[in-house]
Order: structure tokens, then sequence, then C-alpha cells
């Protein structure tokens, strides 16, 4: 690592590992795309060493020289026109989330911006959070890029109470779905729900290079999950603001819960997570028995005297 005055140095380190993500991100893209499927011949006697495209036919269906390709595969990005780069995506055959990322990190792989210090934490304003609470029969989450649960409204915490059940805080998705092992109970999709985690992960990772908690975030799930890590290596990213999420909740059972994500104040490192039930469904019962115990909990903790029977461990602090 460079040094506290060698910012230059610390610079280097991190645009060296942009290049790295740039070159395992497309050699991932062109290992998942055959000759056949980019419309390329093959013939019958040719042994080929890998399982998708190579190099100069990424650079042949681009449009480019195969040295030109092969220096940008290796992270020499600087400079590259808007044109290089739809043509590399679609020689790749790259969705909307995959070129996205690919901008972002061609983008980065040039910067010069010192690193910022730690942030502070994330903050909600106070009109999204009535916002939140007004939203009282629907479980409703603002949830940072990196998958912190920033605010929530009561039934939102109800439904979530097995995260919540962590006392790291902010509490995080992706902690909970890679390092505790309710995760695989509560999320009954876990495998989906996992793949996703990691997919948006990597496209916040583009996004925000400098993203200081989210690197020690990564490399804390990278430590102490191999599942977490296998995936991470896929370079696999993902667009996901809709869909049905399926819930085993210790206290009313299954739900399952279509859900819609939408950017806070147009800012992406900010979204409201909403879920719903259809309407007479057994999961809509199910939150509605939920929100029923959530009121009752509630007011059992409100009435609760407290105790005063041993004094407070000056070690903890509040959160």
């Amino acid at each position: 690592m460079a040094g506290r005055n060698d910012p230059h140095g610390t610079n280097r380190d991190i645009r060296e590992d942009v290049r790295a993500q740039i070159r395992e991100f497309l050699g991932t893209r062109r290992s998942k795309v055959t000759p056949e499927q980019a419309g390329l011949p093959v013939y019958g006697g040719e042994r080929r060493r890998v399982t998708g495209l190579r190099r100069e036919e990424v650079a042949l269906l681009a449009g480019i020289s195969s040295e030109y390709y092969t220096r940008l595969e290796r992270g020499n990005a600087t400079g590259v026109s808007e044109g290089i780069i739809e043509g590399i995506a679609q020689a790749l055959q790259l969705d909307e989330a995959e070129r996205i990322h690919l901008n972002d990190l061609l983008r980065g792989a040039g910067t010069t911006r010192p690193p910022r210090r730690r942030p502070a934490q994330q903050r909600v304003r106070p009109a999204v959070q009535r916002v939140l609470d007004s939203m009282s029969g629907t479980p409703a989450f603002v949830l940072s890029g990196r998958g912190d649960i920033l605010a929530t409204n009561d039934l939102g915490r109800a439904l979530y109470s097995p995260v919540y059940a962590d006392p790291v805080r902010p509490p995080n998705n992706a902690r909970f779905v890679f390092l505790d092992p309710q995760a695989t109970e509560f999320f009954r999709d876990w495998d989906q729900v996992a793949g996703d985690c990691v997919a948006m992960l990597r496209a916040e990772a583009g996004r925000d290079l400098y993203d200081r908690r989210l690197t020690d975030l990564i490399g804390e799930l990278s430590t102490r999950s191999e599942e977490f890590r296998h995936r991470w290596a896929a370079h696999n990213v993902r667009i996901h603001t809709t869909g049905v999420k399926l819930l085993h909740h210790p206290v009313v059972g299954d739900l399952d819960l279509p859900f819609e994500s939408f950017p806070v104040g147009g800012d992406l490192s900010q979204v409201l997570l909403t879920y719903t039930a259809e309407p007479a469904s057994p999961s809509q019962d199910a939150l509605n028995l939920l929100a029923s115990w959530s009121a009752a909990n509630d007011d059992i903790e409100r009435s609760a005297p407290a105790d005063d029977s041993e004094p407070a461990d000056s070690s903890e602090t509040p959160s």
C-alpha cells in the first residue's frame, strides 16, 4: 500500500485493481459467447483452447484491431471512444447492466481522483422516513448500494426481524445472506437471492471505486464465505428492480411477496424497496398477522418497566 504522503501511489493501486477487473470481466464475458452464437464459422477440424470467443474474434466483431482489443482487455483503457465500447458490447452480447458496468470500469481505469476518507454513514431524509411510516400495510425499506438497511417502517422491521437480529448496525442484506445460517431458511429462494446480491454489489463496486465501506464489506465476505468468493469471481452484474421474493418468516410462515424498488430522489446510492401481497392471498393474510404481531410486541416493549437490578455495562454505547 502507498504511504500517507504518496496519494499518487494509492491511485496507482486502485487503477491496477480496476484494470484487473476489466480483464476479468471481459474474459468472463468472452467465455459465455460461442462462435455459433456470434455468427462466426467454425470448421470441423478446428481445435479451440477456449470455450467462448477468442480475443481476435471479439476484435473482428467489434470492428477494431486484435492488438487494440488485447491492450484494452489488459486494462489499457485510456481514451476509449463510445463507438468502440458499443462495438465491444455488441460483440460480447452484453445486456444493459453489463454495458453500464463496462462503462463504469473503463471510466475508472483512468481516474486520478484521490481516495476518500471513510465516508460518514448515509442518512435518510426525515421526509423519506415519513413516507415509509405512512405505508402502514406495506413493508418498506431504504437501502444503500451496499445493501445496508438505512431506514424502514414497523412492518418492514417485523418482516426482516431475522436480519435485524444481527447486532451490527446498520443491518446489511449481503452480510445476512452469506454469514448468517438463518438466511437459507428465511430466503426460500436463497440461491437466487445470493446471486442477485453479489451481482448488485459487483455493479456498485464499478460505480464507486473509492467506497471504503463497500471495499471493507467485500473483503469481509470474501474472507468468511467461500460461497461469496465463488460467486464474486464470476463477475456477474444485474439490474434488479422488480420480482417476487419467497420468504419463510419465523412467526407467520411462508410469504410470496412481489417487490419494486425506486431510486430515492434520483440518487442511485439509495433505493426505496417495497413489498406487497396479492389481495386475498395467504401471503396477505400472513402480512396482516405479522402487522398484528408487530404492534403487540411494540406495545409490550413500550410498556415494560425498566430493569434497574444491575448497573448498565459502561462498555456498551447506545445505537
